[in-house]
C-alpha cells in the first residue's frame, strides 16, 4: 500500500513539474519519470583572436589607404608566424564621414573600421601573434577566448553522464518502492555548451610594455569548455 502511496504521489509531482518545463508526456502506470543533468568538460582546441583595424585620415582615399598599409602589416604578422593570410576572416568594411558639429556641421575627415577574426589551432602562436600585432599598432582592441570546434563527442558524454544519473535515481526510487526498474520507454535530451564572452584588452596599451615581458599568456592553462546536457527519462516499473 506504500509503494502504491509512493509511486502516485510521485506521478503527481512529476507531472506537474513536467507540465511546466517539458514537452506533454501521458503520465502511465507503473512508470517512473526522472529528469537529471550531466556534465562533461573538454580543453578546447581552437582558440579565436579577434582584432579591429581603425583609422582616420582626411580624405576617404588616404582614409582607404592607410587601412590597407595596416592590412599590410597584419598580413605580415601572419606570415612571420607561419600563417596563411586566408585564415584570417574579415567581418564587414565601413568607411564612414566624420563630422564637426559646431560651429556648424562640417566633414573633417573619415574614419575606415575592419574587423578580424583569427582562430588558431596551434596554441604556441599566441602570444607572439598578439604581441606582434600590439607593436603593430593597428588595433585599439584585441580579444582572446578559447572554443571547442570538435564539440559533438562532448557533448555525447554530457548525454551519457546525463542518463546514467537519471537511471540511478530511478533505480533507486524503484527499489525504495519495492519494485524492479524495468526498460526505458521515453527519453528527451538538450544540450548546452557554457560559452564565456570575450574581454577586449587594449592593443595600444600592450605595445608600450617592454619587450622582454612574456606574453599575458604565457605558460597559464587555457580554461575547459563545459558542455551541460539534461535528460528526461520514462521508465517502466516492474
Amino acid at each position: 500500500m506504500k509503494s502504491a502511496l509512493a509511486l502516485l504521489v510521485l506521478s503527481i509531482l512529476a507531472t506537474a513539474s513536467f507540465a511546466q518545463e517539458h514537452p506533454a508526456v501521458a503520465a502511465l502506470p507503473n512508470s517512473v519519470y526522472i529528469g537529471a543533468d550531466g556534465k562533461f568538460e573538454s580543453a578546447p582546441d581552437t582558440a579565436v583572436i579577434r582584432f579591429n583595424i581603425s583609422v582616420q585620415d582626411d580624405t576617404a582615399q588616404t582614409a582607404y589607404e592607410h587601412a590597407s598599409r595596416s592590412a599590410e602589416q597584419v598580413r605580415q604578422v601572419l606570415r612571420a608566424n607561419g600563417i596563411e593570410t586566408k585564415a584570417a576572416n574579415i567581418g564587414f568594411l565601413s568607411v564612414q564621414p566624420v563630422y564637426e558639429w559646431k560651429p556648424k556641421q562640417k566633414v573633417i575627415g573619415y574614419h575606415v573600421t575592419t574587423d578580424v577574426t583569427l582562430k588558431l589551432k596551434d596554441f604556441t602562436k599566441i602570444g607572439p601573434i598578439t604581441q606582434q600585432l600590439a607593436d603593430a599598432n593597428v588595433s585599439e582592441t584585441q580579444t582572446l577566448n578559447y572554443t571547442l570546434e570538435n564539440i559533438d563527442e562532448a557533448k555525447n558524454k554530457a548525454v551519457e553522464d546525463a542518463y546514467r544519473r537519471a537511471r540511478n535515481s530511478a533505480v533507486a526510487f524503484a527499489h525504495a518502492s519495492g519494485r524492479t526498474l524495468g526498460e526505458l520507454s521515453y527519453a528527451s535530451v538538450d544540450t548546452f555548451e557554457n560559452q564565456r564572452i570575450p574581454v577586449p584588452r587594449l592593443a595600444r596599451a600592450m605595445a608600450a610594455k617592454s619587450e622582454a615581458t612574456a606574453p599575458p599568456t604565457e605558460e597559464f592553462t587555457p580554461q575547459n569548455v563545459t558542455v551541460t546536457a539534461h535528460v528526461n527519462a520514462l521508465f517502466n516499473l516492474k
